[in-house]
C-alpha cells in the first residue's frame, strides 16, 4: 500500500530509517499526525489507532474505508474532466473551478464525499502536492499546470479500504488520541515541523501548530515515557528540538524537502528521536 495523497513532510523516504529503529515487538500503533500514513501503510497492523487536526485529511480516510464504491465514480469524473483538456491554460482554469467549489465546502461540519473528492484531486493537481490553507481557513494552492494527472491507482485504494477496515480513526487532538496507550505500545509522532526560520511554512491546519504545541507535545512524549509507552518522533534536527528532547535518543539523517519552493533548499538533516534502546 501506498499513501494515497502527496503529504508536506510525509516520510516514504524514511521508512527504511524508521523501521530500523522502531522496537522488535510491541502490541497497539498509533499515529495522532497520520498526514498521508507512509509508515502505517508500510506496517499495515490490524490494531492501529490513527488521527489528525485537519478534518478533510480525516473524512477521506473515512470516505476511502467506509464509502469507496461511491468515492471512485466521483474521483473517475474530476480526473476525466480535468484530462480532456486540450492545452494547460484550459486545465488551469478548472483547477481554480474547483479549488473554488472546495472552499465552498471546506468549513462545513457535514461529512461529504465531494469534498473528499475534490481534496484528492487537489492534491494530485496542485502544486507539489501542498496542502495549505490562510487564515481563514480556505485552500489556496496554485495549480501545478499539468494537463494530465492521475488521482489513484484502484488496486491500492481497494487495498487501503480493506485495510482501514481494522483501523480506528478519529479526527481529534494528539494528546486526546494517545491518552490510552498502555506499557509496550508504540506512538509514531510525525508532528508538523518546528520552523527552520520564521517563514517556514508550517500551517496544515489554520489552527497551525505554534511552538506551544511543540512544547506540549515534548511532555506527553516524556509522561508517555515515563509509562513504558514506545515512543518515537520525527522532526527538523534544530536546537529547539534538540532541547526538548534532549534526554531521549536523537539519531541525525539526511532527507530531501520535495516541497521547497527553492530546488537548492530541497535538502537538509532530520532527526529521528526514541525513547528506547
Amino acid at each position: 500500500m501506498q499513501p494515497f495523497v502527496k503529504w508536506a513532510g510525509g516520510k516514504r523516504q524514511l521508512i527504511p530509517e524508521i523501521l530500523n529503529h522502531l522496537p522488535q515487538q510491541f502490541n497497539h500503533y498509533y499515529e495522532p499526525f497520520i498526514g498521508g500514513g507512509a509508515l502505517l501503510f508500510e506496517l499495515g497492523l490490524e490494531k492501529s489507532t490513527i488521527s489528525d487536526n485537519n478534518r478533510v485529511l480525516i473524512d477521506t480516510y473515512i470516505a476511502i474505508r467506509d464509502h469507496l464504491n461511491d468515492l471512485i465514480p466521483l474521483l473517475n469524473e474530476l480526473q476525466n474532466e480535468h484530462n480532456s483538456f486540450d492545452d494547460k491554460d484550459k486545465a488551469k482554469e478548472y483547477y481554480y473551478t474547483k479549488r473554488e467549489r472546495f472552499n465552498e465546502l471546506i468549513l462545513g461540519s457535514d461529512f461529504s464525499l465531494e469534498r473528499n473528492a475534490l481534496f484528492m484531486y487537489l492534491n494530485k493537481a496542485c502544486f507539489n502536492g501542498l496542502y495549505r490553507v490562510n487564515t481563514n481557513g480556505f485552500f489556496n494552492v496554485p495549480s501545478n499546470q499539468k494537463k494530465k494527472i492521475k488521482i489513484f491507482e484502484n488496486e491500492n485504494l481497494n487495498q487501503i479500504s480493506k485495510f482501514l477496515q481494522t483501523v480506528q480513526i478519529f479526527h481529534q487532538d494528539f494528546e486526546t488520541t494517545v491518552q490510552n496507550a498502555n506499557k509496550g505500545d508504540l506512538v509514531f509522532f510525525d508532528s508538523p515541523y518546528a520552523p527552520l526560520n520564521p517563514t517556514s511554512f508550517d500551517s496544515y491546519t489554520k489552527e497551525g501548530f505554534s511552538t506551544e504545541e511543540h512544547i506540549r507535545l515534548s511532555n506527553v512524549f516524556k509522561r508517555l515515557s515515563e509509562r513504558g509507552v514506545y515512543c518515537i518522533l520525527t522532526n527538523h534536527n534544530t536546537d529547539f528540538i534538540r532541547e526538548l528532547y534532549s534526554d531521549f535518543n536523537l539519531f541525525e539523517v539526511n532527507v530531501k524537502r520535495l516541497i521547497n519552493r527553492d530546488a537548492q533548499n530541497r535538502t537538509g538533516k532530520e532527526l529521528i528521536v526514541t525513547n528506547f534502546g
